[in-house]
C-alpha cells in the first residue's frame, strides 16, 4: 500500500528506516543527558555568598523577613515575578512559569524546598492577581526594600546606561522597569543565610513542562516569527480573549497600530 506523503514536508520512510534514525538521535539525546548530569553537579558546586543585608518583605501576614520566608525549610526557591508597583496583572511569561510551579508545591515542601514569589507591587495588587489566577503558593512585596534592585530584576533609572541595564550577568538593552528571574538561597541551622543561585532570561524555561512537552510534539514549540512565548501564551485565563503580549511580557486587551506583533523581538540568551 502507498503510503500518502505528509503535508509537512517530512519524509516518510518505513518502519526499519524509522528506527534507524530514532536509535541514531537517542545516542545524541543520552549524550545530552550526560552533559546535563556534570552541568548539574556543577551547579551543586558553586561557591555561596553570605546575606548580610536585611531584607523585609510586606505579605497579608503582615511584615517578614527573608529568613520568614524559608517557612521552617533549608531551601528556598524565589520566583522574580514581573508585577510593577503600577501594574494591575502580571507578566504573562512569569504567570506560565507561575502556573508550572503551583503544582509542584506538594513536593518541593515535602522535600525541604520552599517556594515564594516576590514582586514590587504592592500587597493588595499581588493579592488580587493571585487569586483571579487561583494560586496558592506564597508571594510578597518588596515595594519598601531593595531586594529586587539588588538582585537585578527591577531597574531604577540611574540603573539605564547608554540604553542598557546589568540583566543575567551582563549589560542588556533595556527593556522596562521589571524582569524576570529565579533566585535560590540556603538557610543554616543557625540561621544564617546564603545565596546559592540565580538564573535569567532563558535559564529557567527548563522548569516549564509545556515546553518539554511541546519539545517532543511534531510541531516543537511552533512560536512563530517572534520565536518566545509571548507569541502564544496568554495567561491562563486569557485564551481566546483576543488582544496580544507586548515587549515586555504584559498582555493587552486589544491590538493598536503600534503592537508589538509587528515588530521583532530580542530573545534574552
Amino acid at each position: 500500500m502507498q503510503v500518502p506523503a505528509s503535508k509537512t514536508q517530512h519524509a516518510i520512510v518505513s518502519q526499519e528506516e524509522w528506527l534507524s534514525a530514532r536509535k541514531q538521535l537517542l545516542l545524541k539525546e543520552k549524550e545530552v543527558t550526560r552533559v546535563y548530569d556534570k552541568l548539574r553537579a556543577e551547579r551543586l558546586a558553586l561557591p555561596w555568598t553570605a546575606i548580610t543585608k536585611e531584607y523585609v518583605f510586606d505579605s497579608m501576614d503582615g511584615k517578614m523577613s527573608l529568613a520568614d520566608l524559608f517557612d521552617g525549610r533549608s531551601q528556598l526557591i524565589i520566583q522574580h515575578f514581573m508585577l510593577g508597583p503600577d501594574w494591575e496583572e502580571g507578566c504573562v511569561g512569569c504567570s506560565f512559569n507561575a502556573d508550572h510551579a503551583q503544582p509542584a508545591l506538594l513536593h518541593l515542601n515535602n522535600h525541604d524546598v520552599s517556594y515564594v514569589a516576590v514582586s514590587r507591587a504592592p500587597v493588595e495588587k499581588i493579592e488580587a492577581f493571585k487569586k483571579r489566577m487561583g494560586w496558592v503558593f506564597p508571594w510578597v512585596s518588596s515595594l519598601n526594600n531593595d531586594f529586587n534592585f539588588d538582585f537585578h530584576v527591577s531597574f531604577r533609572p540611574e540603573d539605564v546606561v547608554d540604553g542598557q541595564v546589568y540583566y543575567n550577568y551582563n549589560m542588556q538593552p533595556y527593556g522596562g522597569d521589571e524582569a524576570s528571574g529565579k533566585s535560590i538561597f540556603y538557610k543554616e541551622q543557625d540561621g544564617r543565610l546564603f545565596h546559592t543561585y540565580s538564573t535569567f532570561g532563558r535559564g529557567d524555561e527548563n522548569h516549564i513542562t509545556t515546553y518539554m512537552m511541546l519539545d517532543i510534539s511534531p510541531k516543537g514549540r511552533n512560536e512563530g516569527e517572534r520565536s518566545n512565548l509571548t507569541s502564544w501564551v496568554r495567561h491562563h485565563d486569557k485564551y481566546n480573549a483576543g488582544g496580544y503580549v507586548n515587549e515586555q511580557g504584559r498582555y493587552v486587551p486589544e491590538k493598536t497600530n503600534d503592537s508589538c506583533c509587528h515588530k521583532e523581538e530580542q530573545k534574552h540568551e
